[in-house]
């Protein structure tokens, strides 16, 4: 396959820049920014180890789970999941960090770079109680750069129309798990657990 090589021959097939699309990134948050991150369910974050391997986690919780500290800095708490903490390994090697905000159907986009940190303070993660789950850890971003980004891939794949939708065109993620995961267990177990009301209960333990 042809490929790109430098900066100079990247710039001569895409071109410069507008100037409006440099102009808005900023050091801090402004009045809109803290009312996006207010009414934002969900997050990505994403981040790269020392040897340049990379992953990006979602996060989710109530609208505002993304705490606002001050202008140059917000925290985002760590839930129940699956305890492999790729993301977290990678802060711990290398503090750059990406992240998008998404608000369900808005195309735009908040983009946040900055430095994380694994904070345990006690007086912070009481702030991210959810149905009685107090996380064990928060990510506290230093920001570099925000800014707002536009909708053009949100429209481009029709990502909020429901007439778009197909959840049926690839397997359940029970069938997923059992085929690629956890084959010695039995499917109709699987099933179960994925659909019942004990896996919902487990997005917020208490103990």
């Amino acid at each position: 396959m042809r490929e790109i090589t430098s900066e100079d021959e990247l710039r001569a097939l895409l071109g410069e820049p507008a100037p409006a699309a440099l102009a808005k990134e900023r050091t801090a948050l402004a009045d809109i920014d803290r009312e996006w991150l207010a009414a934002s369910p969900f997050c990505l974050i994403a981040t790269s180890g020392a040897d340049g391997s990379c992953d990006v986690s979602p996060k989710g919780d109530p609208p505002g789970f993304t705490l606002v500290l001050d202008e140059r800095t917000i925290a985002i708490p760590e839930r129940a999941g699956n305890r492999r903490a790729d993301g977290y390994r990678n802060i711990l090697a290398n503090p750059h960090v990406g992240l998008v905000h998404l608000l369900p159907g808005r195309t735009d986009t908040l983009r946040i770079n900055g430095r994380a940190r694994l904070v345990t303070e006690p007086s912070l993660l009481d702030r991210m109680v959810v149905k009685g789950h107090r996380p064990v850890l928060a990510v506290v971003v230093e920001i570099e750069q925000v800014f707002h980004h536009c909708g053009k891939a949100f429209l481009r794949s029709q990502l909020w129309d429901p007439e778009s939708w197909r959840p049926e065109a690839v397997p359940s993620r029970a069938r997923i798990a059992h085929a690629l995961e956890r084959k010695h267990e039995p499917l109709e177990e699987l099933e179960r657990y994925y659909s019942s009301a004990t896996y919902s209960a487990g997005l917020y333990p208490t103990s």
